[in-house]
C-alpha cells in the first residue's frame, strides 16, 4: 500500500494529525505529537525535522 501513495502524502497525513491533536488538546507537547507520528507513519528523521520546524514556527505566529 505505501508504494501507492504519491510522494510526501505520508508526512500531509502527519501534519493533518499533529494539526488535528492541537486543536483537541492545544497544551499537548508538540514534540510527543510528532514523536507518534514518526512511527504512526513511517516518515524519516528529515520528515520529523520538518514537523518540528513547521509546528514550531506555527506556534510562534499565533
Amino acid at each position: 500500500m505505501r508504494d501507492l501513495l504519491p510522494d510526501g502524502e505520508d508526512l500531509r497525513r502527519a501534519v493533518r494529525w499533529v494539526s488535528g491533536g492541537l486543536q483537541e488538546n492545544p497544551d499537548q507537547a508538540v514534540q510527543r505529537l510528532v514523536e507518534e507520528a514518526v512511527f504512526k507513519f513511517d516518515l524519516s528523521p528529515k520528515d520529523a525535522d520538518f514537523l518540528i520546524m513547521f509546528f514550531s514556527e506555527r506556534k510562534h505566529e499565533s
